[in-house]
């Protein structure tokens, strides 16, 4: 059984940052298809900003991130300081403030999780 934590930084700006962010899709989206294995999806910093994107219907990654919606998790620090805090909430991700309103990710390496950043 492999763990995996997948975590989106890249921001919304740019095309680079739209790789980033569906290479980050993907590879959740392949532990999450491979049985025994266990994902999660950390939108973190910057990423954050992806969430309310994702959500529009109309966006052309929007079924990619449904496939993976539900091992999705955004930082409650991060979701604020972007200013998608409300639309994070709306889209009824659960932020995560382990570690000083921040994800831990020392907790994710002791829980035995490979840590993959995008």
């Amino acid at each position: 059984m492999t763990k995996a934590a997948v975590i989106i930084l890249a921001g919304t700006d740019g095309h680079a940052n739209l790789g980033r962010l569906v290479n980050g899709l993907e590879t959740a989206k392949e532990f999450a298809e491979t049985d025994g294995d266990e994902v999660e999806l950390i939108f973190d910093g910057a990423g954050t900003q992806w969430i309310p994107e994702l959500e529009d219907a109309d966006n052309d990654y929007h079924e990619l991130y449904q496939r993976v919606r539900e091992d999705a998790a955004a930082c409650e620090f991060c979701s604020g300081a972007f200013g998608v805090e409300d639309a994070v909430a709306d889209a009824g991700v659960v932020t995560l403030d382990d570690h000083d309103r921040h994800p831990s990710i020392r907790s994710l390496i002791d829980d035995d999780y490979e840590v993959i950043t995008f």
